[in-house]
This record gives structure tokens, sequence and C-alpha cells, in this order.
């Protein structure tokens, strides 16, 4: 399987991609904003996997070019290299734009766009090195669907769909293969104020770790480039 480095790593979509890549023999690298969350997932995750061998993590801000390049510095340094670039880090700001700050507005975009810039751009020469292997960016379906109240949000996941779909034309000739995961709600606690708080309707986790661990085992010769994930059911049903 595959080694991996997951941005956003330490919690929600994030832990549950690297929790998958385990399970399937993996090895891989986290990376979060806090020191203690980080090192709890990396306790948590070697030992469910039973091997503290596979599992490392990194405090960096994707927002920090330099905290991006000691993460790769490190992943290659701890594992010899990698093959995988999972881009899940993320945050929302939902609010009119009228009402939106301009720092809130660069926080979202910096983290969810610009750090999937910045960790592309860093994890490219390994991969070539590597002989080849993946770039998947978690974006969402609202990249395709915006709402009221979520201009920033929706805005750099649109954002981050043009970005990898461009990316994946440029490296696939180096057999990096690129692809964007849409998912719709996922039940994480991310959310913007128009949801529902009742979550039972909406993907898991573990649903996008899926669709992840699912394109990394898809034959050299296809390159799944967008996938688009919804719950089987709306928040209005039932």
């Amino acid at each position: 399987m595959s080694t991996a480095i997951v941005t956003g790593g330490s919690r929600g979509i994030g832990l549950a991609i690297a929790r998958a890549i385990l399970k399937h023999g993996g090895r891989v690298m986290i990376a979060g904003l806090d020191r203690q969350r980080v090192d709890d997932a990396v306790t948590a995750l070697s030992k469910e996997s039973g091997d503290a061998a596979r599992v490392a993590g990194a405090v960096a801000d994707v927002r920090d070019r330099s905290a991006v390049d000691r993460l790769i510095a490190d992943a290659v340094e701890r594992f010899g290299g990698f093959d995988v670039l999972v881009n899940n880090a993320g945050v929302g700001v939902f609010a009119d734009v009228s009402k939106m700050t301009d720092a809130e507005w660069q926080h979202v975009f910096e983290t969810n766009l610009t750090g999937a810039f910045y960790c592309s751009r860093a994890a490219i020469p390994w991969l070539k090195r590597a002989g080849g292997g993946w770039i998947v960016s978690i974006s969402s379906l609202a990249g395709r669907n915006p709402f009221a109240g979520g201009a920033a949000y929706c805005a750099s996941k649109a954002g981050l769909i043009a970005f990898s779909e461009a990316l994946m034309q440029e490296v696939r000739a180096d057999n990096i293969r690129v692809s964007v995961i849409l998912p719709g709600s996922v039940a994480t606690g991310f959310s913007h104020p128009t949801q529902a708080t009742d979550d039972s309707w909406k993907l898991q986790p573990d649903d996008v770790a899926q669709a992840v661990v699912d394109l990394l085992r898809f034959p050299a010769r296809s390159l799944p480039s967008r996938v688009e994930l919804r719950p089987v059911r709306t928040k209005s049903a039932g």
C-alpha cells in the first residue's frame, strides 16, 4: 500500500483517511495545527494499527510555505519518501459578503486553496522521484452548488476543483495521478449555519476515506479525476 501525507489529519475526515490507509497496510504522516491533537491522533492510530513505525505526525499550518516544506522533509526523513499527498486541511467561515472581514476571507482561501497549492508544489518533485503517485484533494459539492452565506467557502472549493483538474493535466505524463473528491454533507461538526442539527442523514468521514483508498487501488492505466460523493438520503427525508 501507500505512504501518505494527510493534511488536516488529526480529526474528522483526515483522521478517517489516515486510519483507512493504515488499515490497508500503508504508512501515514498526519499534519495538523494543534500539537496535543496531533499527538493524540498519532497515539490512537499507532494503537489501532499495532505498528507505531507506520505512523508519524507533525504540526504544520498549510498557509505557511516554510511549514509545508518542513512537513514534506519530515515525511521523507521518517519514511524515506512518499507516494500520496492528501490535501484535506480546510476551514469554513460562513457570513454574508457584506459582513465578512478581510482576515476571514484570507483565512479561508489561504487554507483551502493556497495551502493545497503549497503542498502540491512541494510534493511533486518527490512524487517524480518515487516514479509517480497520487495527489488527492478533498473539495466539496459546495464548490459546484453555492449557497448564501458561503461565498468564501464555496469559491475556495470551486477554486480547488479547478486547481486539481489543471494540475492533473500538468503531471499525468509523470505518472502522478491527481483526483479531487467532492463530498456532500459529512457528519464532522463542520457545517454551515443553514444545515439541520440532525446528522443522521449525512455521510460519515469513513465514507470519504473509503473513496480515497479506492482511488489508490485503481489500475495504473486509469485516472478517476473527479469523484462526487453524496448521501443517499437528504435532510428532508423520513
